[in-house]
């Protein structure tokens, strides 16, 4: 890429040594950063990790930028419509793409900022003791770790508490990876303060598994967070709360198995991180089904893989008697950049009506 950007930018010598060097060096700090964060955790570290992951964005975007310049270039030799540059018009084109890179980046880090509350009504058609009205607010993929940190944690708790659920589900990736960041900055602490009359339960993700999960699941009890691996839980209303390990495990029972003895004429509700085979909760009567983990991309135009490998990638489907949601999640993976979907919390108002 960087031979096309001196090809098309027309950069001078003095100047392509500058550009090469700065490319070279801030690419390098996601790799550093990333390194230090698991050996060292510290500030400067975390501050390395941000800029390198930062970069991962305007690199993806200066690298469509170019790939589109190709194209137009590739054109223009069996079409010329596009007038022969100047050194001088070369040199502002280069500053024009930098600068438009920029915007999107800026652009994309406030979409990650700006979190959305999906409120989602849905009927079951079971009945329950008690009220036969419940709140269940769902995220994913909060991603604790070097980049989101504290304030993003307190943001969370804040919409928890406006929004006033019965239940709080986390489903997965709760910590981004190596679990040294969340230890050093006390993460997760204030979700202690989330008392909903029902209960908070997390299942792991991924990138539990990624980071260690032993370690993790240590930390998630010592903050009073009840984590459910391949395990069912029934609430005094009767409602059932499936909780799966994540598939990254390569222990994850089949969920016919693990709802061999459940009692499917009370409600059922099923946790799974990743999206995959969402057919089998169909055909198992799952009452509702939620999972995350896709971002649904993150940055555009990775969407269109996550739609590819996945049936659902973000929002909500209903199929039969089950109600699929998949969250776009709350954090972000590697960049504060979101661009073609948003972060959001997901509230279910869930009304129970027996046929």
């Amino acid at each position: 890429m960087f031979a096309r950007i001196v090809h098309y930018f027309s950069l001078t010598p003095p100047v392509k040594n500058y550009v090469l060097w700065s490319i070279i060096g801030i690419a390098s700090f996601f790799i550093v950063g990333m390194f230090l964060e698991r050996a060292y955790s510290s500030i400067i570290s975390e501050w390395i990790y941000k800029i390198g992951t930062t970069w991962l964005a305007f690199f993806l975007y200066l690298l469509l930028s170019i790939i589109a310049i190709d194209i137009l270039s590739l054109i223009t030799t069996y079409i010329p419509f596009i007038p022969t540059f100047s050194q001088k018009h070369s040199i502002i084109l280069g500053l024009i793409v930098f600068f438009t890179v920029g915007i999107i980046v800026l652009y994309g880090h406030i979409q990650a900022l700006n979190t959305q509350i999906v409120h989602l009504p849905i009927t079951i058609h079971k009945k329950v003791e008690g009220s036969q009205k419940i709140r269940i607010l769902m995220a994913s993929d909060l991603h604790f770790g070097a980049i989101i940190g504290e304030r993003w944690e307190k943001k969370f708790i804040q919409i928890v508490q406006q929004q006033h659920p019965d239940i709080v589900l986390l489903c997965g990736d709760i910590v981004d990876g190596d679990i040294a960041p969340v230890l050093r900055k006390k993460l997760g602490q204030h979700l202690q303060e989330i008392t909903p009359p029902m209960g908070m339960y997390a299942i792991t993700g991924n990138h539990e598994y990624i980071g260690g999960i032993d370690a993790t699941l240590q930390y998630l009890t010592s903050i009073n967070i009840t984590v459910l691996r391949d395990t069912i839980i029934t609430l005094p209303n009767g409602i059932q709360i499936v909780g799966r390990n994540d598939i990254y495990s390569k222990k994850q029972r089949p969920l016919d198995s693990l709802l061999q003895h459940i009692n499917h004429s009370k409600p059922i509700i099923v946790m799974n991180h990743q999206p995959y085979n969402l057919h089998e909760a169909v055909t198992n009567n799952v009452d509702l089904h939620i999972s995350g983990h896709t971002h649904h991309g993150q940055l555009w135009p990775f969407n269109y893989i996550t739609r590819s490998i996945f049936e659902l990638s973000w929002g909500y489907k209903h199929e039969k008697s089950t109600h699929l949601y998949v969250s776009s999640g709350f954090g972000t993976w590697g960049p504060t950049v979101r661009i073609g979907n948003k972060p959001e919390v997901v509230v279910f108002d869930v009304t129970f009506s027996p046929m």
